[in-house]
């Protein structure tokens, strides 16, 4: 095999999980993050590895740490090594294996560990029981270095409509597909249902998974007191569960440094290629609601830079926030449906401790890849299907003889895109849209993505209980409307 000793090469890689009921004795995100830490190493089989970081990358999250690196640092006998923490998006585990494995390649790093965690399950317990849990935030820690954009989600005209959270946005672009496809509604819910049923799945063999018990794809599909409808048509089952005590760590090296570790050449994964883009910051901006220019270029990118092609692809995981997130991703990427397109089960079964699933994926991917080898890849997705990392690995080294990277923007840019007019009031048609629910249960509001005569985009919404009733029974995509100054849609 004829490879840079400076390709970049991921050693060790492991997740912890806890299942503590009792939120005191329950793992703080920081211990769950040493823990993973420490786990890698023992599994690069080189404990003593840790001594000898030069970087230390921590997934952003919901905890306040300033520095977790350095308290990582402290715990693990690395005090040499500098520090990373990231923006908050889901992509960012990705694009910072990206950003490592691109300063390996050029010499200015020979080893890292990239690591996140959340405790978001014994925090909830401890709010619900007003049960204090250990304190282990270092608060005269400087802040650390920051790494990637901050995440802005909406713009405030978009927020006046109700474009607020993911539960909201994505069954509307998953009612975009629908329509796209010319399905019915009760069609387009079987046909969404089957694909969680897939994922259902592949969490029920995962250890580290939340959810360990598979699902039918009527028990994921139908409303129950324990599976409630969300934002129709999406029940609870078909929503990302971050309520979860997880991390994950993977040390990256140069297969240089791998050699001089010891690290035995079969447990070696090569970071083949990597690809970023970033589509339309604004969801009203973009030209087709249920269509991603930044996966379509990025992607095609990536598998040319790994001189692969989605046919070779062995393992796949495709960011499965919900099953719209997924459904574009494989339509760009040129991906069967109806093959497996997640190693974890996805964030819904699997469960994503927040910004980190992708670490979590990438962990179980080294592990796959080592027990099946062949190419895996992984698409990482922020905002509402907006920031785009993907990444292709495998056991062997890369075509090229090294790892290779990318960031095509230029073609996405180059994209159509569709105006924004937030100031329309009169008739307008209905684009796409959810039907939102209560807690307990019952259609509440509906969120609506228009089209005016002038074809720009803006949103409505309403409350209208017989509207709500029929929209989830017939298609509306497509019919007219009026919308009123204060956003109200009225048939």
């Amino acid at each position: 095999m004829r490879y840079d000793p400076r390709t970049p090469v991921i050693v060790g890689a492991a997740q912890v999980t806890d299942r503590i009921e009792d939120p005191t004795a329950a793992r703080t995100p920081l211990e769950l993050m040493v823990d993973a830490v420490r786990s890698a190493a023992v599994d690069a089989g080189a404990p003593t590895v840790l001594r000898g970081l030069e970087l230390i990358a921590v997934v952003g999250g919901l905890w306040s740490y300033p520095d977790p690196g350095r308290q990582i640092a402290q715990r693990i006998g690395a005090d040499r090594t500098a520090t990373l923490l990231t923006e908050f998006s889901g992509h960012i585990p990705q694009a910072l294996i990206n950003h490592i494995a691109g300063r390996i390649q050029a010499g200015d790093l020979s080893m890292a560990v990239v690591c996140g965690g959340e405790a978001n399950r014994a925090a909830r317990r401890a709010r619900r029981t007003a049960t204090e849990r250990r304190r282990d935030l270092d608060p005269l820690l400087p802040p650390a270095e920051r790494f990637g954009p901050p995440l802005v989600m909406s713009d405030d005209a978009e927020s006046e409509r109700g474009v607020l959270a993911p539960a909201f946005v994505y069954p509307v672009i998953d009612s975009a597909i629908r329509h796209a496809r010319g399905e019915t509604i009760e069609e387009h819910r079987d046909r969404i249902s089957a694909l969680w049923a897939g994922l259902s799945v592949v969490a029920s063999q995962n250890p580290h998974a939340a959810q360990q018990e598979a699902l039918t794809a009527a028990e994921i599909k139908e409303p129950t007191d324990g599976n409630r409808m969300v934002g129709f048509p999406y029940t609870v089952a078909m929503n990302a569960n971050n309520n979860v005590d997880q991390a994950s760590a993977v040390i990256v090296c140069s297969a240089e440094r791998a050699r001089e570790l010891g690290v035995p050449i079969d447990q070696w994964i090569f970071i083949h290629a990597g690809a970023m883009s970033t589509d339309t910051a604004r969801l009203t901006n973009r030209h087709e609601l249920h269509r991603s220019p930044g996966i379509r270029h990025a992607g095609r990118r990536c598998l040319e830079l790994a001189q692969t092609s989605v046919d070779d692809l062995a393992h796949v995981d495709l960011y499965s926030c919900f099953p719209s997130s997924v459904q574009v991703s494989a339509y760009e990427l040129g991906l069967d449906t109806d093959r497996p397109l997640t190693v974890t089960g996805g964030l819904t079964f699997a469960g994503a401790p927040i910004n980190n699933y992708s670490g979590q994926a990438l962990a179980a991917m080294v592990h796959r890849l080592r027990d099946e080898p062949g190419r895996g890849f992984i698409h990482a997705n922020g905002g509402y299907v907006t920031s785009h990392a993907m990444a292709v690995y495998g056991n062997e080294p890369p075509p090229a003889g090294r790892f290779r990277s990318d960031h095509p923007q230029e073609p996405v840019d180059a994209e159509p895109i569709r105006a924004a007019d937030h100031q329309h009031v009169g008739s307008a048609t209905v684009e796409a849209y959810s039907v939102i629910h209560d807690r307990a249960g019952s259609p509440e509001w509906a969120l609506v993505a228009l089209r005016t005569p002038s074809d720009a985009r803006t949103w409505g919404r309403t409350t209208d209980p017989d509207l709500l009733g029929a929209m989830m029974v017939s298609e509306h995509a497509g019919q007219p409307v009026e919308l009123a100054p204060d956003g109200t849609v009225r048939v």
